[in-house]
């Protein structure tokens, strides 16, 4: 992952030159290591491991009065959002010791496999992941359930048994040159060719207005209706390159408040995108501010 000063890497494989093999349904990458969105046969085979966090963002009621996966914790959404923009670091972040006392309430630690998963086609779960990244946890370790709990329990069993916990010492710190990116480069790339900023809202949300030249990518337009989880790897890629969004630019991200962009972003980490930025005052710090939209 590169910060938002650095050019993508000239290396870097194009996805067209991936095998055909559609990895997104097999569950693990070429390279053997755990891919970033996992399938719900890995979670149910993986989620007893000692360094495996699996983690339900849903509200409590449904997590304790509907079930849950075995062994999950229950990190409410609200639990990691902040409750108006900009009151800790940027946008929606919660605070890195706000942050850090939830996950060490829910006992994870800091070298946990992070396992998020929701019942909203991973949406809230991915944007949990992206919090944890902003504040150091490792991105290698942080996974989406690839479906959803509705998706789970078509297969598996759950559970409304309370999972034991025991309290860690999470720490968390913001991460300077992480993905994120501020409104001064998101201005700046408005004239750079090598960066394609993309609206990851509604189509009628973008047609009232978005930041100049952004192209659009629905975020529900990633997922698969019936499966619950990501469309299948040749889909992606041709809906990408329709959009304009190739894996060889910086791609910049936003929607609104930063919760959608978090699935895009995570699909798109998963898919092996090199250079990724991360608007997280998004549209609503953009207008705040007095920026100009473009209509239509």
């Amino acid at each position: 992952m590169t910060d938002d000063g650095d050019d993508a890497d000239p290396t870097a494989v194009s996805l067209e030159d991936e095998p055909e093999v559609d990895w997104l349904r097999e569950g693990r990458m070429a390279h053997d290591e755990v891919p970033v969105l996992v399938g719900t046969e890995w979670l149910a085979a993986h989620r007893e491991d000692p360094d495996v966090a699996v983690i339900d963002v849903r509200d409590a009621w449904e997590f304790d009065g509907i079930g849950h996966v075995p062994g999950a914790v229950n990190v409410p959404f609200d639990a990691f959002r902040a409750t108006e923009h900009g009151e800790a670091e940027a946008g929606m972040l919660p605070g890195s010791r706000a942050f850090a006392d939830r996950m060490s309430e829910a006992g994870v630690a800091n070298d946990d496999r992070i396992v998020a998963y929701d019942d909203t086609n991973g949406v809230f779960a991915a944007r949990l992941l992206v919090t944890a990244e902003l504040y150091g946890h490792d991105p290698g370790r942080l996974h989406l359930l690839d479906g959803d709990f509705s998706a789970y329990t078509l297969e598996h069993e759950t559970t409304g048994e309370a999972t034991a916990i025991e309290s860690t010492d999470y720490r968390a710190t913001y991460e300077e040159r992480g993905p994120l990116v501020s409104l001064a480069t998101v201005e700046a790339a408005l004239d750079d060719p090598g960066t394609v900023i993309v609206d990851t809202r509604e189509e009628w949300e973008y047609e009232e207005g978005h930041i100049p030249g952004a192209v659009r990518l629905d975020w529900q337009e990633l997922v698969d209706a019936d499966t619950r989880g990501v469309r299948p790897g040749d889909e992606l890629r041709t809906l990408l390159a329709d959009r304009g969004i190739p894996p060889g630019e910086r791609v910049l991200l936003y929607c609104n408040t930063a919760r959608r962009i978090s699935h895009t972003y995570t699909v798109l980490r998963h898919l092996g995108f090199p250079n990724l930025a991360f608007y997280e005052g998004s549209l609503t710090e953009w207008e705040a501010e007095g920026n100009e939209l473009e209509t239509g």
